[in-house]
């Protein structure tokens, strides 16, 4: 194990777009953790009031490692939630509307050995195994729903 100093290497640079790059209340979209081990790569990417049911997230995952995350937040609007009807007045979370979440993984992966898992608590979590050969332009994993 090394020290330190190559947390700053492992520092995705995020881009958000859309939504997610107007939110400014509530949790915010795009915090991304990366955790590394000798044969794979962990990320955890913060997804807060994004519903796997009704949000049609979706996900690529390219050879080189970079990472696009699109999906929809719902709008405000009306909630059901049993068999009470609410109207929402406050919007706290991002608002309605398409967002994109891009970053790039320490190293090249194998786009076809990932694991995917949405969270109930509005966490993308994925393992995808690091390459063990050189990476090609045609390499890359198709969009997959999640």
């Amino acid at each position: 194990m090394e020290g330190n100093g190559d947390q700053t290497m492992l520092k995705p640079s995020v881009i958000l777009t859309g939504t997610a790059k107007e939110g400014s209340s509530g949790p915010p979209i795009g915090l991304v953790d990366i955790g590394v081990s000798e044969g794979a790569y962990l990320f955890r990417v913060a997804l807060p009031g994004v519903r796997k049911d009704r949000s049609k997230v979706k996900f690529e995952i390219k050879s080189d490692g970079k990472v696009q995350i699109e999906g929809v937040m719902s709008g405000p609007g009306f909630l059901k939630e049993s068999s009470a009807m609410y109207q929402m007045k406050v919007q706290q979370l991002c608002p309605p509307g398409p967002f994109t979440v891009s970053f790039k993984l320490p190293g090249p992966v194998d786009p076809r050995l990932s694991s995917p898992s949405f969270r109930p608590d509005g966490i993308l979590e994925v393992v995808v195994m690091k390459s063990r050969a050189q990476p090609t332009v045609a390499d890359s994993q198709p969009p997959l729903g999640v």
